[in-house]
């Protein structure tokens, strides 16, 4: 058994040889929280330098910057944000969505990751997945840039989606808030395009026998034109609907749009008649019986054809300029006044109202209307011109003229 003497002598020992050990350590670690406190000022000054080039836009150092960022403080959901803004600013949009994602995943609440994570997922083909993001943000997302984008993303997805209601709801908001954008237009154009293209495949998938397809043929054979075989389609469906609205006009139209024959003035008369007699309020076929009689000079029948056909259709604009022009050829030029100003009040930047009215204005003896309708009338035209000659240099290549 140990002495009394001897444990407190080895106890002794013990004690000192852990201070050791203990002031070894001390000495190793350095103060308490020196490493946080050095690692904390790097990353505010790496925030403070990503932040900087994040305000200028320089993305590639911004970039840069976050990346390390998201690596020394991987709990901060606002770090992995600007990554992600970053990148897809830069052009990266695949490469936006993993920080975008990990910013939402920190911060559910956190509004702008959402924007960009669904823009992003849009831009990169990901449209299952974006739709969501991109229908719920559409509402309200601010700035302008982000709206269009997201918009056109919206547009993108929806009709690769066969989500019809959804594109034409984003291709509303760009026209409504980017009216002469070319990209806007654009997409506008080939939006409405596959719809039109889509509801075709459906309604021949749907009901192949029905009447609107043969109706639908007919129309492309026209715009074709081939018009004996659009013809044809129009006699087929009267075969099946002798009394069908619409049809008998459209063969009428054909017939005036062919190249002409002995018989075409007649041929087409008699379609519009029949069209006539099956629906009354046809305004189109009117106009185009006044139309006729106006060519073989049957004044009053056709100032009868083109009253009738703006009293069917109070906007059509074509309807009241006949009318005051076959109203002023009759030695009537007080009747044709009202028409015309209604025309003129229906399409004002349209430069014939202008020059019918003012024809009429002189007739009665309303100099100065008719000056001032006159020189409203060549304003126009001269704008009109204007414009024509830009679009032909522009389709053509030709630089636009310096002021």
């Amino acid at each position: 058994m140990p002495t009394l003497s001897k444990i407190i002598v080895l106890f002794w020992a013990v004690s000192i040889a852990a201070g050791g050990f203990a002031a070894q350590v001390i000495r190793k670690a350095g103060p308490p929280h020196a490493a946080g406190t050095a690692q904390q000022s790097e990353v505010d000054e790496i925030a403070k330098t990503a932040r900087g080039a994040y305000d200028k836009e320089d993305w590639e150092d911004a970039i840069r910057g976050y990346e390390k960022l998201v690596k020394l403080a991987a709990n901060i959901a606002e770090y992995h944000l600007n990554l992600g803004i970053a990148r897809y600013s830069a052009g990266r949009c695949r490469d936006a969505v993993q920080p975008l994602r990990q910013a939402l995943k920190l911060k559910p609440g956190l509004g702008q990751a959402h924007l960009y994570l669904g823009v992003s997922l849009g831009a990169t083909g990901q449209c299952r997945e974006a739709l969501p993001y991109l229908r719920k943000d559409l509402p309200r997302v601010t700035g302008q840039q982000l709206k269009r984008d997201l918009a056109l993303s919206g547009v993108r997805c929806a009709v690769a989606l066969s989500q019809l209601d959804d594109a034409i709801d984003f291709i509303r908001v760009l026209n409504r808030d980017f009216p002469n954008d070319p990209e806007v237009l654009y997409r506008t154009v080939h939006v409405y395009s596959d719809l039109s293209t889509r509801a075709s495949q459906e309604l021949l998938y749907k009901a192949p026998s029905s009447y609107q397809v043969r109706q639908l043929n007919a129309e492309a054979l026209e715009t074709q034109g081939k018009w004996e075989e659009a013809a044809e389609e129009y006699r087929k469906i009267l075969e099946q609907n002798p009394r069908l609205p619409g049809i008998h006009y459209r063969l009428a139209r054909l017939i005036l749009s062919a190249p002409k024959t002995a018989t075409t003035m007649d041929d087409a008369r008699k379609e519009l008649e029949q069209e006539l007699k099956i629906d009354p309020r046809n305004a189109a076929a009117e106009f185009v019986m006044g139309e006729l009689d106006l060519q073989t000079a049957k004044l009053d029948e056709a100032i009868a054809h083109f009253s009738r056909a703006v009293n069917l259709d109070a906007g059509f604009v074509d309807a009241f300029l006949e009318l005051g022009r076959a109203l002023t050829s009759a030695g009537k030029a007080s009747e044709a006044v009202a028409p015309l100003e209604n025309a003129v009040k229906l399409q004002p930047e349209n430069p014939m109202t202008h020059y019918r009215l003012s024809i009429a204005y002189s007739r009665v003896g309303r100099k100065e209307d008719a000056q001032r309708e006159s020189a409203t009338f060549k304003e126009l035209s001269e704008k009109a011109q204007q414009t024509k000659e830009t679009i032909q240099k522009a389709v053509s290549g030709v630089p636009p003229e310096k002021p």
